[in-house]
């Protein structure tokens, strides 16, 4: 009878869980736009650039489309695609220049945190971290975070506002 029991709570936790990331996905569709600051290089200057995207989500998926353009004269295709699974969310983001790279993560809170496998070296390595937080009813942040190969600490290399229309 116990063995029961907990199979049922475990399957009630799961479709709440489910039925949460549901919720908060539908949360993030719409139309964005923002201004905010990019360093292609952990070394390099920030760029300050404006974006807009449009996000469409299902009930287990989300995928933001969109361009940034900094200088008005550089332009950028930007992209992620989300799954989400068992409270895991697994994914692309195309727009670094070194191709597609994976994504995989969380959600904490309003915040979707993943790890980000560029498809080739960027600041010495292949590893970052982007995280998409929801503010407010209307707002959004996405910020991308690099680990600095000489000092080993991270430094912020985007951080994009963003505010629905």
């Amino acid at each position: 009878m116990h063995i029961l029991a907990g199979l049922i709570l475990a399957f009630t936790m799961a479709e709440a869980a489910r039925a949460d990331e549901s919720v908060f996905l539908q949360s993030l569709e719409g139309k964005w736009e923002g201004k905010g600051a990019v360093r292609v290089r952990i070394n390099a200057p920030a760029m300050t650039v404006s974006c807009a995207f449009d996000s469409s989500t299902t009930p287990s998926s989300l995928i933001l489309e969109g361009n940034c353009t900094g200088l008005m004269v550089i332009s950028r295709a930007v992209g992620v695609n989300l799954t989400s699974s068992g409270g895991k969310y697994t994914g692309s983001y195309t727009g670094a220049g070194t191709g597609v790279a994976r994504l995989a993560g969380s959600r904490r809170g309003n915040a979707i945190h993943l790890g980000i496998l560029w498809a080739k070296n960027v600041n010495g390595d292949r590893n970052a971290q982007i995280t998409m937080r929801k503010v407010g009813n209307n707002g959004m942040v996405l910020t991308t975070t690099d680990m600095d190969p000489q000092s080993r600490k991270p430094v912020i290399t985007s951080e994009i506002n963003l505010v629905r229309n």
